[in-house]
């Protein structure tokens, strides 16, 4: 394997696991956490079960068929790739509408800047990613380097906070209470929405595709989901060691009073270099992933598809600075991106089931059943959702 090979596999893992890492799981782990307390440790458990059929399920489908999800949606039934690709990019705009809110709070934390002006500058510094020469390139080792960086300031935080370890333990398997909300809005903040569909397709961008790259391709969704699975666990054992403390979180910003009930002004400025970093490689994640659902823009490379992404950006920070309501946006599209994985995992089950891609990326019996599991269950907790805890949640 080529170093730029290399490079390209752990890049796709890092873009999706920092576009998985992104303001809205920090600000969901810190709500849920406070209202579950240890039990909260189930629903992650879930995750990232869930998190694991459906990233190896789809990831494989991709790469070995070389086609894009819309595509495949397509060949399974006409006019579905259509209706995921539309359900896709307003799932991700919603979702960048709350990246933008993120990283204007992380500014705002950092330096004292009105978070409004932070998002502005934060929507530049994501379009100039896209305008540099390798812009992929320059995409993958951004993920990477701050993927690190939030994975080693979370981990710091977890300890100074001196979780309950063993409550935590026993209640991931025995869990005191159940949310369905918490759920559906983690798996759904994990998994949902663009997120499936980050990293396979940065690696057809990259040129990695056929039954020969499924091998690598797995191997990268692992390491994806691992560093994702990493973040949650220890931003949640920081979230409980604040709560278990008798620390009541600030409903403003959840996730900045975890860092500084764990670790005073410095752990108050180490919140704002995670948000910032979690938020900005979500900005770049959402809008390369959502742009390349749409079509011939989307699979061509060049500057029609770098117009798109910009005018992407732009158009989420437009709607950040006219709506407001940061940490309600951000618990919300975790909901509303859990709503899209059905749809797009289902597709993927179907296609593997048929020619070409039954040949082309063959799904062992237990990733295909762990992946109907899945489907149907995240199918059933949206309905369910979007029927009672979402319409609470906007009032």
């Amino acid at each position: 394997m080529t170093a730029k090979s290399r490079t390209a596999l752990i890049g796709a893992a890092f873009l999706m696991a920092t576009s998985a890492i992104g303001p809205g799981f920090l600000t969901q782990t810190a709500v849920f956490t406070s209202r579950l307390g240890a039990s909260f440790g189930f629903a992650i458990l879930l995750s990232v079960l869930f998190d694991l059929m459906a990233q190896l399920t789809i990831w494989r489908v991709l790469v070995g068929s070389g086609q894009r999800a819309h595509e495949i949606a397509d060949a399974v039934f006409p006019g579905l790739g259509t209706a995921l690709s539309l359900a896709v990019a307003a799932g991700g705009l919603a979702f960048n509408v709350g990246n933008v809110a993120g990283a204007g709070l992380g500014l705002n934390v950092l330096f004292g800047i009105d978070p409004r002006v932070g998002a502005v500058i934060s929507a530049a510094i994501g379009i100039g990613i896209f305008l540099v020469k390798d812009a992929g390139r320059a995409m993958d080792r951004f993920a990477q380097v701050l993927g690190i960086l939030m994975v080693g300031v979370a981990l710091y935080v977890a300890v100074v906070a001196a979780p309950p370890v063993g409550e935590a333990l026993l209640r991931t398997v025995a869990p005191l209470a159940l949310d369905p909300l918490a759920i559906v809005t983690i798996v759904g903040g994990t998994v949902g929405g663009y997120i499936t569909f980050a990293g396979g397709h940065r690696l057809l961008d990259a040129g990695h595709h056929g039954p020969e790259a499924v091998p690598d391709a797995t191997r990268s969704a692992l390491l994806g989901v691992g560093v994702a699975t990493v973040m949650r666990v220890v931003l949640f054992l920081g979230a409980l060691g604040v709560v278990a403390s008798g620390h009541a979180l600030d409903p403003a910003n959840p996730p900045a009073s975890v860092f500084r009930a764990a670790a005073g002004d410095l752990g108050y400025r180490f919140f704002g270099v995670v948000m910032w970093a979690a938020a900005i490689t979500s900005v770049v994640g959402s809008a390369f992933t959502s742009v390349s659902f749409l079509g011939r823009l989307g699979r061509e490379g060049g500057g029609r598809r770098t117009a798109g992404i910009v005018a992407f950006i732009v158009t989420s920070t437009v709607v950040f600075l006219a709506v407001g309501r940061p940490v309600t946006i951000l618990v919300l599209v975790g909901a509303v991106n859990g709503l899209i994985l059905p749809i797009g995992l289902g597709a993927m089950l179907v296609a593997s089931t048929r020619e070409p891609y039954r040949t082309a990326a063959a799904l062992p019996r237990w990733l295909t059943a762990g992946g109907v599991l899945v489907a149907l269950t995240m199918a059933s907790l949206g309905l369910y959702t979007l029927a009672t805890s979402v319409p609470a949640l906007l009032r």
